[in-house]
């Protein structure tokens, strides 16, 4: 039987979620890679919320209300339900160590105190081709729902509840022709990263990774080491 068209084994594309330290001076890239958690199961369910900021200020003078002002559009906002489960294995403790990686994303780093700068934990979440959902955040809550335990107490199945908030970044670049600024991101690679599967995540086309490359003067697209920061491209220049 081919498990694959279950979405079993190697075609199964996992959800993960990149924590990163907080950046050191006034950049807006996430510092180094602490950890990545990986989804045991992808999401049954995810929320992204967008705003428009909009103020009105009351004016006696106008009978049917003032003329609301436009403030700006607000950082998107997430949250996801991951489901972890150790059932299987009741001697586990994998449960509650992913619980408290979790509760770790509201807690300040260690480095960043030691820069004066204290701040938590930066956070990627990544899942495929889904770029909608992925900017840079930080951890707004967790909660976590237990819901099984092991004779001696030790939670083997939760459900947690991860509220992400995006961190704007600078817009980087300008289209010479029309002035008008261009968003990039900067993807920091990891092992099993390539430029196709970095242009199929960005782009939904494979074939893009000559665009990656090119903005980022890379000569051999089979070497990509972990850890190499990327400058990706909107998908406005990658058309161009």
């Amino acid at each position: 039987m081919d498990l694959s068209s279950f979405g079993i084994g190697d075609s199964l594309v996992r959800a993960s979620l990149a924590i990163h330290q907080p950046p050191i001076g006034s950049s807006t890239k996430p510092g180094a890679l602490m950890k990545t958690f990986d989804f045991d199961f992808n999401p049954s369910q995810l929320s992204l919320t967008r705003r428009a900021n909009w103020k009105t200020t009351p004016t006696a003078a106008v009978r049917d209300g003032a003329v609301p002002e436009f403030m700006g559009p607000e950082p998107r906002e997430m949250t996801v339900e991951i489901f972890l489960d150790r059932s299987d294995d009741p001697d586990s403790n994998d449960v509650r160590k992913k619980v408290e990686s979790l509760f770790s994303c509201c807690e300040t780093t260690t480095a960043s105190i030691a820069a004066k700068q204290p701040s938590t934990p930066w956070v990627i979440f990544e899942w495929g081709a889904f770029s909608t959902a992925r900017f840079n955040a930080y951890v707004s809550s967790v909660e976590a729902s237990y819901t099984l335990f092991n004779t001696t107490g030790m939670p083997i199945r939760a459900t947690c509840q991860v509220s992400l908030h995006e961190i704007p970044t600078d817009t980087l670049g300008q289209n010479p022709t029309s002035g008008a600024l261009t968003s990039r991101r900067v993807h920091r690679a990891v092992a099993g990263d390539s430029l196709q599967s970095l242009a199929w995540r960005e782009y939904g086309d494979a074939n893009a990774w000559r665009t990656i490359a090119e903005a980022n003067g890379i000569d051999n697209p089979s070497v990509l080491t972990p850890g190499t920061e990327l400058m990706l491209p909107a998908g406005e220049e990658e058309e161009a």
